[in-house]
């Protein structure tokens, strides 16, 4: 049997600037994105789409949570394994294609650098991007490919 989990959270538009949305440049697109007992994230519009630059979008948080999750998945198989990470970042791009009709993402690209307690443990965790990659939950729910370009490397021995 599956287990269902549900995810709560508020959205809350902040741009009203006094006349609503009388036009398509009489509002802020500025938005508050919360959840119970949580930061509130503050949230807008990419500014292609007359966003406000200093505050996170969709599409940005779209990109974050496929990195977030595979490294989660990744760390989680990695600890199962007996690989010691002791670094993990990931540098993340997307590419959304805008169309008449709105627009898709095309592709998203992970690039984590990790960095592994010993140089026989590099093998291992390069080949766990794969496994992470289906693990992990956000990429098996979007209809475009995540592709990943990890490297990983370990520190050499003394001696």
């Amino acid at each position: 049997m599956s287990r269902l989990h549900t995810y709560a959270t508020t959205t809350t538009w902040t741009g009203n600037q006094g006349t609503g949305t009388s036009g398509y440049r009489d509002y802020a697109r500025g938005h508050t994105l919360t959840a119970d007992g949580r930061e509130a994230i503050l949230a807008s519009s990419d500014p292609a789409f007359r966003g406000d630059a200093a505050r996170w979008n969709p599409e940005l948080l779209l990109v974050g949570s496929l990195s977030e999750c595979h490294m989660l998945s990744y760390l989680h198989l990695c600890a199962v394994a007996g690989i010691v990470v002791t670094e993990y970042v990931d540098h993340a791009g997307g590419t959304m294609a805008e169309t008449a009709g709105g627009g898709h993402f095309t592709e998203v690209v992970l690039r984590p650098r990790v960095t592994v307690g010993s140089p026989d443990m590099v093998e291992a965790a390069t080949r766990l991007h794969a496994d992470a990659h289906t693990a992990c939950f956000i990429a098996s729910s979007v209809n475009f490919p995540v592709r990943h370009e990890p490297h990983v490397t370990a520190p050499h021995a003394n001696g």
